[in-house]
């Protein structure tokens, strides 16, 4: 299955999306994942990509649809895929209907206070990029990084003032997704505010593998 994950920041959208890959033996494709590896693997698109950001530059809807497009068409993506932070926008939407048709939104809902106190209590490991969470999903020892040993960190962006912001974006570019795969009948909505292994359970039982 060709799944699009929506919803707001701190929803859960990655750690699920890494969980369903698993379950489903399907790669989870996210946005800053795809042009890392397009702009390292030095492709066109990709080297594009990086002029565009090395000079402070937003990369176009044309380049980032390119690159979705040139990524979907890996071996990988033929049995289905999950794509996390692509589309933002209903340009990007309507563009990706021209590249595969064929997909299952997944609409994860959830309130936002429920979003504010994830955020603002989550912590990334500067060595490996992993998250904890200092209320449900703490390092064994307080700072440090199970995995690698690793200092762990309060990126700016989870901060309470940068959050505000963060869902004000969201709400103007990509909710109104929402009602565009909606009118599709392309939208299943996911309670996300619930632990992962339930949010799995539920996900398993709407849509079988």
């Amino acid at each position: 299955m060709n799944f699009i994950f929506l919803g707001p920041p701190g929803a859960g959208k990655g750690t699920l999306a890494v969980k369903v890959a698993e379950e489903y033996k399907i790669p989870h494709i996210s946005t800053g994942d795809m042009f890392r590896a397009a702009i390292k693997a030095q492709t066109p698109l990709g080297v594009k990509a990086k002029e565009i950001i090395d000079a402070g530059g937003l990369v176009s809807d044309e380049i980032t649809c390119g690159l979705v497009k040139e990524r979907l068409a890996q071996d990988d993506c033929k049995n289905g895929f999950i794509l996390d932070g692509f589309p933002r926008t209903i340009p990007q939407a309507e563009a990706l209907v021209s590249i595969c048709p064929d997909v299952t939104v997944v609409n994860f809902v959830i309130k936002d206070e429920v979003v504010i106190k994830r955020l603002s209590t989550r912590r990334v490991c500067k060595k490996c990029g992993a998250n904890y969470n200092i209320l449900t999903v703490p390092p064994k020892k307080e700072g440090i990084c199970d995995n690698c040993g690793g200092e762990l960190y309060q990126r700016d962006d989870d901060k309470e003032s940068s959050i505000a912001h963060r869902m004000d974006v969201y709400r103007e570019q990509t909710e109104p997704l929402i009602a565009f795969y909606k009118e599709k009948n392309k939208l299943t909505d996911i309670d996300a505010d619930a632990q992962t292994a339930d949010i799995l359970a539920t996900f398993k039982k709407v849509f079988k593998a």
